[in-house]
């Protein structure tokens, strides 16, 4: 299991697999052949079925185009077997001979791969550090050593460690903050208007309960909205879940002022559950549908609440576990392609989720007959059993039709 580096990623949405894999791909096929008089890029499956309403054409063109001129073939019914994010990009000399040829899969989380290994890493990236890969190892580690998860994650990454998370932090809270401050209408057909900023504004006007819920609402938005511009987000574990762990952490540190060391450990400790669900299963909306991005976000964040607020190694995995297992199944159908409907909406309640789950989990001993490691692998199943016209090809679903 590698570093959650990979995990949490800082960059521009709107989509990790659609946007920052392409991108990166261009980026290195660019490098590697200057010589180029011409490219031309093909795209497959669910990259080329969402791939205009993720701006995956422009996120590959800004790159390509500047080296030499650039072409874009759309195939969404085609669907290359290693994974449904599939580009192939082609280097033409001036005599519009082929002299270079490559295949890369976007498999999510702003990863590449040339179907046998990770591609573009350089360091410690892509390196198997962990060595235990289970919730369930992990957890008996805690109540064996005294320990917690976020010490776990400390004793195997390296000492930047921390710097890397504040960093993390940092982004997280700007975009937060940045969308409770921008109004107007998000790119695209939809028209869709931002509403981060009136749903923080509404929210003061409520009783405290229902006040606390509204602002948890709005930083979800906010979070999700900038992604859906383009703006600088951080892959939580995805750019389309990114607005739920910034949300609900960002809620908790206003409103009950943690540490900031403290929350950095909360970071870690979702990082761990997150990159243990990507080392079993899958964070790729186009592979499980978004049970693996949304579903896993709300593990994530319901399991950092679990540890700020006390919750004992076990509290921590059974929030974890209620916030996967409780978005079993969802599929992944964008409607238009774009980052929009229905994700921004999931962003705000699987937030809201997440602190529920941490607050039923507190009402227990821990103790439950499902395990975590357990619903990973359910989904996992899950996912590869549901279509494929429900997993991010913007035909299926809410999507079908483009009624909006």
């Amino acid at each position: 299991m590698q570093s959650i580096r990979e995990l949490y990623r800082i960059g521009n949405g709107p989509s990790s697999s659609h946007t920052m894999g392409p991108k990166k791909a261009a980026a290195m096929f660019a490098q590697d052949h200057p010589e180029a008089k011409k490219f031309v890029v093909t795209l497959y499956g669910s990259l080329a079925a969402t791939g205009k309403g993720h701006l995956t054409d422009e996120a590959i063109l800004g790159v390509l185009e500047p080296v030499a001129p650039t072409t874009i073939d759309w195939l969404p019914k085609t669907f290359l077997p290693f994974h449904p994010n599939t580009l192939k990009l082609e280097a033409y000399d001036g005599n519009d001979r082929t002299i270079a040829s490559q295949t890369v899969y976007s498999v999510g989380g702003g990863k590449i791969s040339d179907g046998e290994k990770t591609i573009g890493v350089t360091g410690n990236e892509g390196k198997d550090i962990y060595s235990m890969t289970t919730m369930t190892a992990v957890m008996e580690w805690c109540e064996k050593t005294g320990k917690s998860y976020w010490e776990y994650v400390e004793e195997h990454e390296d000492r930047e460690i921390w710097d890397y998370l504040a960093e993390v932090w940092k982004v997280m809270k700007a975009a937060v903050e940045r969308g409770l401050d921008n109004e107007g209408v998000l790119p695209g057909p939809l028209n869709l208007h931002r509403k981060a900023a009136s749903y923080f504004i509404k929210a003061k006007g409520y009783k405290a309960s229902l006040q606390s819920r509204g602002r948890v609402f709005a930083y979800a938005l906010a979070v999700s909205e900038e992604n859906a511009s383009g703006g600088e987000i951080v892959t939580a574990p995805t750019c389309g879940s990114c607005g739920v762990i910034p949300a609900v952490l960002y809620h908790l540190e206003e409103s009950r002022s943690f540490s900031r060391n403290r929350m950095l450990r909360a970071l870690a400790t979702a990082g761990l559950v997150g990159n243990i669900v990507k080392e079993n299963a899958s964070i790729s909306g186009a592979e499980v549908g978004c049970q693996g991005e949304v579903g896993v976000a709300c593990a994530m964040a319901a399991a950092a609440a679990s540890q700020l607020f006390g919750g004992s190694p076990a509290q921590i995995e059974y929030a974890a576990e209620m916030g996967l297992e409780h978005h079993l199944g969802m599929t992944c159908d964008p409607v238009c392609g774009l980052v929009q409907i229905p994700c921004i909406e999931r962003n705000a309640y699987a937030a809201a989720r997440a602190l529920d789950a941490n607050l039923y989990s507190s009402f227990t001993d821990g103790i439950h007959r499902v395990s975590f490691d357990r619903v990973v692998n359910v989904m996992k199943e899950t996912g590869h059993d549901l279509p494929s016209l429900y997993k991010e090809t913007g035909e299926g679903g809410l999507a079908k039709g483009h009624l909006f």
